[in-house]
């Protein structure tokens, strides 16, 4: 046995068994100053902070879905306003354009009408003008007929009658 632990496995001129009982006493002494328990300990607060890290990106991804959502309802609001808006003021162009055309209507009917006024006034004044001219016209005509006559001294009761229908007709 002696021969085993000199020149064999188990001797102490061997450099792997040094080694192991340098890592054997290595983790005794790691073992008794409570390392796997710091090392649980500092790998727990890690887990911890890596979870809390998480709780708070997870925390911060709804708010940010909720802010997405607000600002797209916001959004449809805003082109919905949008939308009326411009419905709103296209109805407010045709009224506006309906408005003017009727106004526009009736001022030019107005103005027809006032045109037509003066068309028929200044037909009347001429019309009216003509008949004086030709009663003026007539009673000269009668009266140099009628010098005439009594000049000659003769008496016509054709003429005397027709002078007579021309002073009714004439007024």
């Amino acid at each position: 046995m002696n021969l085993i632990f000199e020149h064999g496995i188990w001797s102490f001129a061997n450099a792997e068994i040094w080694v192991g009982i340098g890592l054997i006493l290595f983790f005794g002494i790691l073992i008794a100053a409570g390392v796997h328990n710091k090392a649980g300990a500092a790998l727990d607060a890690k887990g911890v902070k890596i979870q809390s890290d998480l709780d708070e990106a997870a925390r911060l991804r709804a708010e940010a879905e909720a802010l997405l959502a607000q600002i797209r309802k916001e959004k449809a609001e805003a082109e919905a306003q949008a939308a009326d808006m411009l419905a709103q003021a296209e109805a407010d162009a045709r009224r506006l354009e309906a408005e003017t055309k009727a106004r526009l209507e009736e001022t030019l009917a107005r103005r027809q009408t006032m045109a037509e006024n003066r068309i028929a006034q200044a037909e009347a004044q001429a019309s009216a003008e003509v008949k004086a001219a030709a009663a003026e016209l007539a009673a000269k005509s009668a009266e140099h007929l009628l010098a005439a006559r009594l000049a000659a001294g003769g008496k016509d009761s054709l003429l005397d009658a027709a002078i007579a229908q021309i002073g009714d007709r004439l007024n």
